[in-house]
C-alpha cells in the first residue's frame, strides 16, 4: 500500500459519500442523529452518523462481519444458511462496486445496528505526514454467529490477538503499527475484559485523541515514562 504498507492496523477506511447519504442515515437503528451530533460536535455540516456507517461498512468489507439488524431490531443471524448466503452475496456486490451498502441492506430488509458501537479514540495525522486524515475508532462486541474472515483485496494477513499481547509485540519490534494502533492497544491492555472497557466508555465519549505531533489524553492515568496507563484501581492483570 502507498501509505503505512506493512503496518498492522484495525479494520477501517475512508468515509464515502454513500455513508453520509440520506438513504444510509435512514437505515440507522439504535442511535439518533441528534445523539451522534452530540458525540461528534462541530462537524461543519457533515452528518456525524456517517462515521458509524463507515465503521460498519469497513468492518464488513475487510473482515466479513456485518453489524446489522432486521426491522424489529433483532440482530441478523448468519447461523441461518439463508442469511449466510445473503451476507456473502451482499459483500461480493459491495466489493465489486455494484451497489452501495445502504441499497444492499434495503433490498434485504436489514438496517445498520449502531447500538453496539462505542467511541474509543480520535486521531489526526501529524502535519508532516504525506497523507493527512482524521480517524475515529469504535469498540464493539463480535455479533453472535459471526466470525472474522481474511480477504486479500486490501490486507495480506489478519488475526485475533489480545490487546496486551499485541502491545507486547509492538514494543518488542515484532509488529509495526502507527500511533493509532499502538496507543489503542496500550490503552485496551489495561482492562481485564471487554465488559470492563465498555463500562468505562458508558458515556459514549472517546477517552483520548492524537492531535498533530502530540497525544492528548483525557483524564488521569497515563505515564509517559513507561508508556502505560495507571489507574487508581488496577484494571488489568497479567
Amino acid at each position: 500500500m502507498r501509505f503505512l504498507g506493512g503496518h498492522y492496523a484495525f479494520p477501517g477506511g475512508k468515509v464515502d459519500a454513500t455513508d453520509l447519504a440520506p438513504e444510509s442515515r435512514a437505515l440507522c437503528q439504535g442511535l439518533s442523529a441528534e445523539a451522534a451530533e452530540r458525540t461528534f460536535p462541530g462537524m461543519g455540516g457533515v452528518p456525524a452518523l456517517g462515521y458509524w456507517v463507515t465503521a460498519i461498512r469497513e468492518l464488513f468489507e475487510e473482515a466479513g462481519i456485518l453489524v446489522a439488524s432486521d426491522e424489529a431490531g433483532r440482530p441478523i443471524d448468519p447461523r441461518d444458511p439463508d442469511v449466510a448466503s445473503r451476507l456473502e452475496r451482499c459483500r461480493k456486490a459491495l466489493m465489486a462496486g455494484e451497489r452501495s451498502l445502504a441499497a444492499l441492506l434495503t433490498a434485504e430488509g436489514w438496517f445498520f445496528d449502531l447500538r453496539s458501537l462505542r467511541c474509543l479514540c480520535h486521531f489526526i495525522t501529524p502535519v508532516a505526514s504525506p497523507i493527512r486524515f482524521s480517524a475515529r475508532f469504535f469498540l464493539s462486541p463480535l455479533p453472535d454467529g459471526q466470525e472474522p474472515r481474511l480477504f486479500h483485496e486490501e490486507t495480506s494477513e489478519g488475526f485475533w490477538i489480545g490487546p496486551a499481547e499485541g502491545y507486547r509485540r509492538f514494543r518488542s519490534g515484532e509488529m509495526a503499527m502507527a500511533e493509532p494502533g499502538e496507543y489503542s492497544l496500550g490503552y485496551l491492555a489495561q482492562f481485564d475484559s471487554y465488559e470492563a472497557v465498555r463500562a468505562h466508555h458508558a458515556d459514549g465519549r472517546h477517552k483520548f485523541e492524537g492531535v498533530t505531533e502530540r497525544i492528548d489524553f483525557y483524564g488521569p492515568g497515563y505515564d509517559w515514562a513507561t508508556a502505560t496507563w495507571k489507574f487508581d484501581k488496577p484494571l488489568w492483570h497479567p
